[in-house]
């Protein structure tokens, strides 16, 4: 499906980056297409965007990774083939038909062994983690319900060292962030998050916007300072 609010020369760019700096291969390509004969939404990361996640737990020498957001496991994918062999990766995902749609794509992908899909709202299962002293976490990628992107964050800073990088998805809104939406709790959410890390001192952080084959979006990315 077109998305509308795709210039049609920004996913020409996508396309020319991806073809070849990040060319897809078969388990990428499978775990899209059964995603999206399971039925679940289009809105996993571009392919770019995936390459740009592996290359930042590559250079982070990420060895324990959280994600708060699974959905059908394409971006779980590029940051899981940046582990090492004892490596490990926790997914988070609410829906349990996509957390068994994400648990098949990893299985192809040959990377049942480093990744662990944990199924429940992530605000119950963040606590959890703590409770079993999963981390700390090398990297946090957030990529889940908007409204809560706030809690996510604490949670992430809970989980965290020195040198941890929090990355959050979906923080510009198509633009919309940059001023209040009081009827639209994603916005809300997002600007409470912003707001909760500009304000933390153990973080230091920025943010920018994308323009591609997901519109006109952006990320944060916050390193724990202390």
């Amino acid at each position: 499906m077109t998305n509308p609010q795709v210039n049609p020369e920004w996913g020409d760019v996508d396309r020319y980056i991806t073809e070849l700096l990040a060319p897809a291969d078969e388990a990428l390509t499978g775990a899209l297409a059964a995603s999206t004969a399971a039925g679940l939404p289009e809105i996993a990361v571009a392919p770019n965007q995936g390459k740009l996640l592996h290359l930042l737990a590559v250079t982070l020498g990420a060895r324990n990774i959280l994600e708060i957001g699974t959905l059908g496991g394409y971006s779980t994918i590029w940051l899981a083939r940046a582990l090492p062999a004892d490596g490990r990766l926790i997914t988070l995902e609410y829906d349990p038909a996509h957390a068994d749609v994400a648990r098949a794509n990893l299985a192809r992908a040959g990377l049942d062994k480093l990744v662990e899909v944990r199924t429940g709202a992530a605000l119950d299962t963040l606590p959890r983690l703590e409770e079993e002293g999963a981390g700390p976490f090398d990297l946090v990628f957030v990529d889940a319900d908007k409204v809560n992107n706030p809690r996510y964050v604490e949670w992430a800073l809970k989980l965290s060292r020195p040198g941890t990088l929090i990355i959050v998805d979906n923080v510009v809104r198509g633009g919309k962030v940059a001023t209040a939406h009081p009827d639209d709790p994603a916005i809300t959410g997002t600007r409470e998050m912003f707001e909760l890390v500009s304000r933390e001192p153990r973080l230091d952080a920025t943010a920018f916007q994308t323009v591609g084959t997901k519109g006109h979006d952006g990320l944060l990315l916050a390193r724990v300072v202390g």
